[in-house]
């Protein structure tokens, strides 16, 4: 049952029906974390509705029409987690869909626009340092992408999809703009002021907010730089 999980012990970011049989699916190592995603195959069956069964699900991904990141993905197991984009065609125009966190901490698809699906915030969360100035910056989705930025860890990229080339770098700094990926403000976005060890003040209405600095997200300098949808 190495491929499978017990739907009890699912982690708390599923939004799945435990009761519903004994297993379901277990994402392949490697992109996401398990607690901070989900199996393309349950996406393609349970929340896209492209599929009754997993056997049905692993057809349609059989035909090497759906893409993430802009990457065409066959594997039914193939983990997709935050700020993912999934890409769907439908005759002569496409669908495309983002992972994101919601207020309750539960993983949730949401349809965007088109022109958003080409672009991608990533969190940067180690570097390696290569010869001649090059950098190696390991992104929160599994990506690497070596560049001459200066990038610190915890700041964010905004890349192109499917290149994965850097558009802008968006560091974490006093008013840049955050999503929280965790703790009791999950899903929330406000204002970085400030960072002080491991602990972190940002402002969402007017008001000071304690968080883990740990759970920041940088998303845009005076606003977000894609839409957010956490609802």
């Amino acid at each position: 049952m190495r491929n499978h999980l017990k739907r009890i012990a699912a982690p708390p970011s599923w939004d799945i029906d435990r009761a519903d049989g004994k297993y379901t699916i277990r994402p392949k190592a490697g992109a996401h974390p398990l607690a901070e995603s989900l199996p393309l195959g349950m996406l393609i069956r349970d929340e896209l509705k492209l599929a009754s069964t997993l056997a049905e699900a692993r057809k349609v991904l059989s035909n090497n029409i759906i893409q993430v990141d802009g990457k065409r993905r066959t594997e039914y197991r193939f983990s997709v987690g935050l700020f993912d984009v999934i890409s769907i065609p439908k005759g002569s125009s496409q669908s495309t869909y983002r992972m994101f966190i919601d207020k309750k901490g539960r993983l949730i698809l949401r349809e965007i626009a088109l022109k958003e699906s080409a672009s991608k915030i990533c969190k940067v969360t180690g570097k390696t340092a290569f010869s001649g100035n090059k950098i190696q910056l390991h992104l929160h989705d599994g990506k690497n992408i070596i560049t001459e930025e200066k990038v610190k860890v915890g700041d964010s990229v905004l890349i192109t999809l499917p290149k994965f080339e850097i558009k802008e770098v968006l560091p974490l700094v006093s008013k840049a703009v955050v999503f929280l990926m965790g703790g009791k403000h999950q899903g929330e976005v406000g204002t970085l002021k400030e960072v002080s060890g491991n602990e972190a003040t940002f402002v969402k209405e007017g008001k000071e907010i304690k968080t883990a600095k740990k759970y920041l997200f940088v998303v845009g300098k005076d606003k977000p730089l894609l839409e957010i949808k956490t609802e």
